[in-house]
């Protein structure tokens, strides 16, 4: 009565109609950035930028972000109720909006995250579609789609850690369909991000992190898994 309408308020729990593709890309930017950081968050600090800065109450993106973290799929009726549900979850949260950030895409949102002593700090972008870009992560460049089963690795920046990891993956038969290296300087830790087109067993997976080189890995399957 009086207040703002939404698309869920209008068309139901369903994800159709104009925002509906941004909607979903948003929820999937967050299910992505759980993965990353572990499990649902007790906080979040959430930043839109740029359109999504000016449309994210109207569009429900608020709802489809918290109903992300709370690790609801894009089809999950209770996104609609998710700001009411983010408590009884334990989780608190602070929306921020900037309007003219222009090195961002049009869509970008960024998570700050936290759950006991960790923390993540994810940049997504939601290219319409449902279609998403993990751009930045701990600011380290990342630029993955969730879209195929996930590796990050982030590792002391040593020759040959790239063959390495790769003849390891090659065992399994499973086939890379991007890599992107990034650090943040010489010899300092690297982040290596792999998209496979299969998953990993549990084995490889154990025995990677175990080696004294790499210190963290994050596996994630495909999204919406």
């Amino acid at each position: 009565m009086g207040g703002k309408s939404s698309v869920f308020d209008m068309i139901g729990p369903i994800m159709i109609g104009p925002s509906s593709s941004h909607t979903a890309g948003v929820v999937r930017i967050a299910r992505s950035a759980i993965r990353v950081l572990g499990g649902k968050p007790d906080h979040a600090e959430i930043t839109f930028y740029n359109s999504f800065a000016r449309t994210y109450e109207g569009h429900s993106s608020d709802r489809a972000i918290i109903g992300g973290l709370l690790d609801f799929k894009t089809d999950d009726p209770r996104i609609k109720q998710a700001l009411d549900l983010a408590k009884e979850f334990g989780l608190t949260y602070n929306f921020k909006s900037i309007g003219n950030a222009s090195v961002y895409h049009p869509n970008t949102i960024k998570l700050s995250l936290t759950k006991g002593e960790q923390k993540v700090e994810i940049i997504g972008e939601s290219l319409g579609g449902g279609l998403i870009n993990i751009a930045e992560l701990d600011g380290f460049s990342a630029n993955f789609s969730a879209q195929s089963h996930t590796l990050i690795i982030k590792a002391k920046d040593e020759s040959g850690a790239i063959a390495f990891i790769s003849s390891v993956i090659a065992q399994e038969k499973t086939n890379i369909a991007t890599m992107s290296v990034s650090r943040k300087g010489k010899h300092d830790v690297a982040c290596h991000v792999i998209e496979m087109d299969s998953g990993l067993n549990p084995i490889t997976i154990t025995y990677l992190k175990s080696l004294p080189w790499i210190k963290e890995l994050i596996y994630i399957p495909e999204i919406d898994l």
